[in-house]
């Protein structure tokens, strides 16, 4: 319920996707939406479809006669005057109750405007000699007692007076006005000044992204819309565009700066890029459990990407490290060749063994209650849970059996070109 209600506030959409359509005339939006409800329905795993009603209000319409009331020399305003105070109400004073204030409102009862005929008899009462005065509303017939009775809503319903001033004269309000009702839409949406019409569904068992394709293909392919007019998706989805947008600045520059940090560290742009293969290895574990449990591409998977991400690349930089330090014992000695750095590589390895077992073990263990989580939450956080465990698994290969045969083949070829040097770094245990 919570996130539907953010979802209406930012996008005026109550479903988890809609379709908006814009153009300038209310009863071809109308046309369209309905066309569009029905292609969608034809969309594999699209449920939940409505389309806003936009016609099927009806409207009363009164339009004084400008030449019959020329006759009586009445102005149009006193007319409009009478006619807002009988129908719509006029307020007269305003009651006082303790600290609260209420307005007193008076008008007409019910019967003598409920319909067309009845406000048709509606007498406006006219002084005699014309527009001399203002004029008032009156209904014909007076009810047998009393002159106002309560309405609604602190309101007062006035009935007809029996009696009138000295003077004046009555006029029914059909020979003043023409009264009619006519239908027009029973609400107006708009958004950026362009008239919207809006077609509501939901998706269920299926990702947006691909959903949204195969739907916009069958609107292209069979709703034409006119010129001037235009579609747009709306909804989760168009949550989810803005946040893809940032990931794909946020993501490579979370790369970018982790490659830089690493060039800084080993001053080297190769041995910068050993440690960021752990970033591949890593994608293909999250992939798979991904795809083990059916989880699409969302914001959290991403978030649990770049964490992973994080993890990958620091057990990567320790064990570069070990292994340096274990060549650089080997190099202080001058006992350097293919079998040295072979033997120094698998000594710095298996330092690291248990460590990094340990390191993925407990965060293995303590994310795995996640992947049978029920309760609050448990939607956003399975999907940041899922690529750390897939990833750690993988990443956990890499770092123990790749890295390790990657850095012998480097540190050989440096030394057949004679760049085999010390690295200066100092591993700290643990």
């Amino acid at each position: 319920p919570i996130i539907n209600r953010i979802d209406m506030l930012n996008t005026g959409v109550r479903t988890t996707l809609g379709v908006k359509i814009f153009g300038p005339d209310l009863d071809t939006l109308e046309k369209l939406a309905l066309q569009a409800e029905g292609i969608l329905r034809k969309v594999p795993n699209a449920t939940d479809l409505y389309t806003e009603r936009i016609s099927g209000g009806q409207y009363l319409d009164i339009e004084v006669d400008r030449a019959a009331i020329a006759r009586y020399g009445i102005p149009v305003g006193a007319v409009l005057d009478a006619i807002e105070t009988a129908i719509g109400g006029q307020n007269v004073t305003t009651t006082v109750e303790g600290r609260a204030r209420y307005p007193v409102q008076v008008r007409y009862l019910a019967d003598y405007r409920n319909d067309v005929a009845a406000l048709q008899n509606l007498l406006i009462t006219i002084p005699r000699g014309g527009g001399m005065g203002s004029p008032a509303a009156a209904p014909g017939p007076a009810p047998a007692a009393g002159g106002m009775s309560m309405g609604g809503g602190g309101g007062v319903a006035a009935a007809p007076s029996a009696g009138l001033p000295a003077g004046t004269l009555q006029l029914p309000l059909g020979q003043l006005a023409r009264i009619s009702t006519s239908p027009g839409p029973a609400m107006i949406n708009s958004e950026n000044g362009q008239l919207r019409a809006l077609v509501q569904l939901n998706v269920r068992g299926r990702d947006m992204g691909t959903f949204v394709g195969e739907a916009r293909r069958a609107l292209d392919a069979e709703l034409k819309l006119p010129a001037g007019y235009s579609m747009q998706f709306s909804g989760q989805y168009e949550n989810q565009i803005h946040a893809r947008k940032r990931l794909q600045l946020v993501v490579p520059l979370v790369l970018v700066i982790i490659f830089v940090i690493l060039y800084f560290t080993f001053h080297s742009a190769v041995e910068a890029s050993l440690v960021m293969l752990s970033v591949p290895f890593a994608l293909i574990g999250g992939v798979y459990l991904m795809w083990i449990y059916g989880f699409n591409w969302s914001v959290a998977v991403w978030v649990g990407f770049i964490a992973l991400y994080g993890v990958a690349v620091q057990t990567g930089v320790v064990m570069v490290l070990y292994l340096h330090e274990a060549l650089d014992r080997r190099i202080t000695r001058g006992d350097v060749d293919d079998q040295a750095i072979f033997e120094a590589t698998v000594e710095g390895a298996l330092l690291r063994v248990r460590p990094k077992i340990m390191t993925v073990a407990t965060t293995v263990i303590g994310l795995l209650p996640l992947l049978w989580a029920t309760g609050t939450g448990s939607d956003v956080m399975k999907p940041i849970a899922v690529p750390l465990i897939g990833g750690m698994v993988t990443s956990t290969i890499h770092v123990l059996l790749v890295t390790p045969i990657i850095f012998v083949l480097m540190k050989r070829r440096e030394l057949r070109r004679g760049k085999l040097t010390l690295s200066g770094f100092r591993a700290e245990p643990g």
